[in-house]
C-alpha cells in the first residue's frame, strides 16, 4: 500500500468541509465520504451515502470519482472544490445544472473536458471523471459500464499486476499544484485511445444505446396505433395518436441535440484537437522536466518499444498537435450510429404523415358520400314539393268541373305521382350528367 497523498482528491473535500464546519460549528461531525467498494443502490440502502439523510450544506453536490484504474469514490464538493480540482470556469458547472438538463455540449478547457450528454453530466481529465449525480437511475448503467471496462484498460491488467501494482500505478506526485501520474501509468498509452477518449466512448455508448432503445420502444408503440387508427378513426384513437406524436417530436429533438454536438465537433479539426488532454499534458511535463531538445522524450521513453503494429501511429497521434483521426474515427463512428437512430424516427414520423394522409382520405370520402345523398335527398324534396304544390291548389275552395266527375280522383292521384317521379328521375339524371353524383 502507498502511502496516502495529502492532496487527494478526498482529502482536499474534506478539508474544505472541515474549514466549513469549524466557521460554522454544529453538534456533530460530518460523516466521511463513503468509498464506492459495493454497489451504489447498496450504499443508498444503507444511508451512509452523503446527502442522503440531510440536507446538503453549501450547495454541495454528490460527484462520483474514477480514476486511471476504474477505483471509484463518492465524495460530495461544492462548486469551488470541483472548480479547483478539474480548473474549468465556473460557467462550465452551470452548463452542468438542471438549467441545462436537455442540452448536449461537449466543451474542451486547458486541462479538462466537460461532458454533457442528456442525463450524463460529468467532468473528464487525462486521469479521472468527476461525475454528477450517480445515483440516478438513468446513470447507473454509465457507471457499471466504467467499473466494468476501466479497469481492464488500465496499465496495471494489462501487464498482468496483481494489487499491489494496482496501488502502485495509481500512486501520484504533485509538482507546482499539478497532478501527474507516474512514468509506469504512461505504459497505458498501448490502448487504441487514451483514458479521456476511453469515458467519452463508453459516454457516447451508453446515450446512443439508451436513445435507441426509446426508439425502438416507440416504434413498437407506435405501428399499432397507427394501424388502429387506419381501421377505426375514433376520438380515442387520435388522442393516443397525438400523445404519440408529442412523444416522436421530443425523442427527435433530444437525439439531433447530440448528433449536431457530434456533427459540430467533426466540423472544426482546432476544437477535436483541444480534446486530447492526455497529449497536452504530456507535453506540459516535458516543458516542465526539460525544455530542450535532448529532454524532449525523457517522459515516454518507453513508447518506441511498444510491440503492436500501432506503436508508430500512437506516437505520432500523442506528438502530432494536429493529429486527430482516432478521435474523428470514434464521433464517426457515433455519428453514423445516431443518424440511424434519426432516420427511424423520421420513418415513423413519415409512417404517422401517411396513416393522417390515409384517414384524411376516408374523411373526405365520406364526406362526398354525405354531400351525394343530401343532394339527391333534395332533388327527391323538389319533386314531392311540385306534387304538394298541385294538391294545395286543388284544395282551396273554388269550383272547378273536375269535382262533379266521377272516379276523377284515383286517375288524377295516380297521373300526378307519376309526374313527380319522373320529375325527379330528369333531375338525377341531369345531375349525373353534370358529374354532381356518382356513377
Amino acid at each position: 500500500m502507498g502511502k496516502k497523498n495529502p492532496l487527494s482528491f478526498r482529502h482536499l473535500c474534506l478539508r474544505r468541509r472541515t474549514k466549513k464546519k469549524l466557521d460554522q460549528p454544529t453538534l456533530s461531525p460530518p460523516p466521511p465520504p463513503q468509498p464506492m467498494g459495493r454497489s451504489p443502490n447498496t450504499a443508498a440502502a444503507g444511508g451512509s451515502v452523503p446527502g442522503k439523510g440531510k440536507k446538503k450544506a453549501g450547495g454541495a453536490r454528490l460527484w462520483m470519482r474514477f480514476d486511471l484504474t476504474g477505483r471509484s469514490e463518492l465524495v460530495e464538493c461544492d462548486k469551488s472544490t470541483i472548480i479547483e480540482r478539474a480548473g474549468i470556469p465556473a460557467r462550465d458547472l452551470r452548463i452542468l445544472g438542471p438549467v441545462f438538463s436537455h442540452s448536449s455540449s461537449i466543451l474542451a478547457r486547458e486541462k479538462a473536458m466537460v461532458v454533457n450528454l442528456e442525463f450524463i453530466k460529468a467532468i473528464v481529465t487525462a486521469e479521472e471523471v468527476l461525475l454528477l449525480d450517480p445515483l440516478r437511475q438513468e446513470v447507473l448503467p454509465f457507471v457499471d459500464q466504467l467499473r466494468q471496462q476501466l479497469p481492464y484498460k488500465s496499465p496495471a491488467n494489462l501487464h498482468g499486476a496483481g494489487p499491489a501494482d494496482v496501488l502502485d500505478s495509481e500512486m501520484q506526485v504533485s509538482t507546482g499544484g499539478r497532478w501527474l501520474p507516474v512514468p509506469e501509468a504512461a505504459e497505458g498509452l498501448q490502448c487504441d485511445l487514451p483514458f479521456e477518449f476511453q469515458v467519452l466512448e463508453i459516454a457516447l455508448e451508453v446515450v446512443c444505446t439508451y436513445l435507441d432503445s426509446s426508439v425502438a420502444d416507440l416504434e413498437r408503440d407506435a405501428y399499432p396505433v397507427l394501424d388502429e387508427l387506419a381501421r377505426n378513426v375514433s376520438t380515442k384513437n387520435l388522442e393516443h395518436v397525438r400523445s404519440l406524436k408529442s412523444n416522436l417530436t421530443r425523442l427527435l429533438a433530444r437525439v439531433q441535440k447530440v448528433r449536431d454536438e457530434i456533427e459540430h465537433l467533426l466540423d472544426d479539426n482546432e476544437d477535436m484537437a483541444h480534446l486530447y488532454l492526455t497529449r497536452k499534458r504530456i507535453h506540459n511535463q516535458q516543458l516542465e522536466v526539460g525544455g530542450d531538445g535532448s529532454n524532449s522524450f525523457a517522459i515516454v521513453p518507453h513508447l518506441p518499444r511498444l510491440s503492436s503494429k500501432r506503436s508508430g501511429s500512437l506516437v505520432s497521434s500523442f506528438l502530432d498537435d494536429n493529429d486527430v483521426e482516432d478521435l474523428e474515427m470514434l464521433l464517426e463512428a457515433y455519428f453514423m450510429q445516431l443518424d440511424g437512430t434519426r432516420n427511424k424516427i423520421l420513418s415513423v414520423r413519415e409512417y404517422i404523415d401517411d396513416t393522417e394522409d390515409y384517414v384524411n382520405i376516408q374523411l373526405d370520402n365520406q364526406r362526398n358520400e354525405l354531400i351525394q345523398l343530401q343532394l339527391t335527398l333534395t332533388i327527391a324534396s323538389f319533386a314531392i314539393a311540385f306534387e304538394t304544390l298541385i294538391a294545395g291548389l286543388f284544395g282551396m275552395n273554388i269550383p272547378c268541373t273536375l269535382y262533379k266527375i266521377h272516379g276523377i280522383f284515383e286517375i288524377f292521384v295516380g297521373s300526378l305521382t307519376a309526374a313527380c317521379v319522373l320529375l325527379f328521375l330528369l333531375v338525377l339524371a341531369y345531375a349525373r350528367w353534370k358529374k354532381l353524383l356518382g356513377s
